[in-house]
Order: structure tokens, then sequence, then C-alpha cells
């Protein structure tokens, strides 16, 4: 149970890969858009805690509720599914009657807290030891939050047409994890 920077710096490049907060920035323009504006503390706290809490309980409470990690994963990869049609086509199928929630819902969880991160933290937790898992999530949070309050800078730097451009091509990659995240886990469910 000691640091191992070789064991942090890993985990943090797979979590980094998969919470893809660069690849989100267009929905996280768009989010605060329909909201008005983003809690960017209390997203990137409920996403931190989320994933500590799930890297120590996660499994059980799937198991306890009769819910093994591949369904988690499925289901979740359909979440990113329709976020991806959303950026891809430009419409809208996520409606939240009540916006101010945006922090929690669909912002830290499924965005940055969702079931391919949630799979990674239960795949890492079977390699590397606790504290580097935590650190890593550290790390990550910590730049999910500088993104976050940057957004709009972001967007000014990138305009109305970059942003569109940006959207779609990290559209499509959201499709691709979520198809990947689909097809990985799906033949466990029908063994």
């Amino acid at each position: 149970m000691e640091l191992n920077f070789r064991e942090i710096a890993t985990a943090s490049m797979v979590l980094f890969a998969v919470i893809d907060i660069i690849g989100s920035i267009p929905i996280i323009i768009d989010l605060r858009k329909k909201a008005g504006h983003i809690q960017s503390e209390k997203a990137t706290i409920v996403a931190g805690l989320l994933m500590i809490a799930f890297l120590f309980v996660g499994k059980e409470i799937l198991n306890l509720i009769g819910i093994d990690v591949n369904s988690f994963a499925v289901a979740g990869s359909l979440i990113l599914f329709f976020l991806a049609l959303e950026m891809i086509l430009g419409i809208t199928l996520y409606k939240d009657e009540a916006p101010e929630t945006s922090a929690v819902v669909p912002l830290a969880f499924p965005l940055i807290a969702g079931a391919g991160t949630m799979t990674s933290i239960l795949s890492l937790r079977a390699e590397y030891a606790t504290v580097n898992i935590i650190a890593a999530i550290v790390i990550n949070i910590i730049f999910v939050y500088i993104v976050l309050k940057s957004s709009g800078k972001i967007e000014q730097f990138l305009g109305k047409q970059g942003i569109n451009v940006v959207r779609k091509i990290f559209g499509v990659i959201l499709l691709a994890i979520a198809v990947k995240l689909f097809a990985a886990n799906i033949k466990s469910l029908f063994i």
C-alpha cells in the first residue's frame, strides 16, 4: 500500500482516455447553454466521490442488486450512444425539465463518472494498489475541473464553427466508444 508513480501514471492515462473530458467539451457547452451555467465544483466533487465510492464498493453494490458489471457497462454504453447521436445529428434527446440539476445528471454521471469509467476502475482495482487508483482519480478530477471552469474560454477560442466541427468529430469518437463498450460486454450477458 505505498505510492507507485508508475501505477499512478498508467491508471491516470487509462482514466483520462475513458473520461475523455476534452471530447466532452461540446456537450459541456451545450449543457451550459441549456442550464445557463454549469456548477463545475458540484459536478467535479460528485463525479470524484462516485468514482472513489465505486472503487471500494462498486462490485458489491452491483452484486447486491443483481447487476453484473457487464450489464452496467451495456447500460452505460446506451447512454453514451444517445449522447453521441445528439452531437452528430444536432438533435436533442436529453431533455431536462429542471436544468439546474445538470451538474449531476448528465455531467457528473454518466459523462464524467459513467459506466466506462466505473468498469475501468473495477479493472484497475484488480491490477493496482487502491492508493494509486485514488491518486489517479484525483489527478483526473482536477483536470476535469479545469476544463469545466474554462469551457467558456475554450468556446470563444474555437468559435461557433470550430465547436460544430469538434462536436461532430468527438460525437463519432463517442459513438465508437459506446459501440466498443457495448460489443465488449453484450456477449457475456448471453453466456
